[in-house]
């Protein structure tokens, strides 16, 4: 199950660096599969391990990660992510769309990662739920950190550009600036240590 949640991140980033998302030339300090293998092998490759990863997760958690990965998770707020590019955010509620982007996008996966675990060692439902709040909270000062760091960040030891800028996406920092967001970041952090 471990392994099948990485193939779904995995299929995601590979998607995501594609020239009608993100558009991003490396991945971890090298060429994005698109880049290397062409955009057509790019999609297949992704829809090929979000495939294969439903094969190999345990029945007992797969409508959990379903739900996680798909419409109501990541898949959902990647949408919402598209559609505030290019600066459109400047127009409508930047604060309110950010938070349903991060919260969707990226702790939704870290999130079930955690739920899934849980449930499948059997533990107690207040566990469950803990661990749950535990994963929401990490994934979203998670996903500011990475934000700040695509401004700030060096890019050699990050393995990529940083193309938030460039693409006008809305970020923590586009909305709140840096020290803000570090603050904000901080914040969930020390939430999510007391939900431990």
């Amino acid at each position: 199950t471990a392994c099948a949640i990485e193939m779904i991140h995995t299929y995601s980033l590979m998607h995501d660096d594609l020239p009608a998302m993100d558009n991003d030339d490396y991945r971890r300090g090298k060429p994005t599969s698109h880049k290397k293998f062409g955009e057509a092998v790019a999609i297949l490759a992704g829809d090929g391990l979000l495939t294969k990863a439903f094969e190999i997760i345990h029945p007992k958690v797969v409508k959990e990660i379903a739900v996680a990965a798909g419409t109501k998770g990541m898949v959902g707020g990647q949408v919402v992510d598209e559609q505030m590019g290019d600066g459109r955010w400047e127009i409508g509620d930047g604060k309110k769309k950010i938070n349903y982007i991060n919260e969707h996008k990226t702790a939704k996966m870290i999130e079930v990662s955690l739920k899934a675990g849980a449930i499948l060692s059997d533990a107690p439902s207040v566990e469950i739920k803990a661990l749950s709040n535990y994963g929401r909270k990490i994934g979203l000062a998670f996903q500011i950190a990475d934000d700040i760091l695509d401004i700030i960040g060096n890019k050699k030891k990050l393995g990529k550009k940083g193309s938030d800028i460039k693409n006008k996406k809305l970020t923590y920092p586009s909305i709140y600036g840096i020290e803000k967001s570090k603050q904000k970041a901080a914040v969930l952090i020390k939430s999510a240590e007391s939900d431990l």
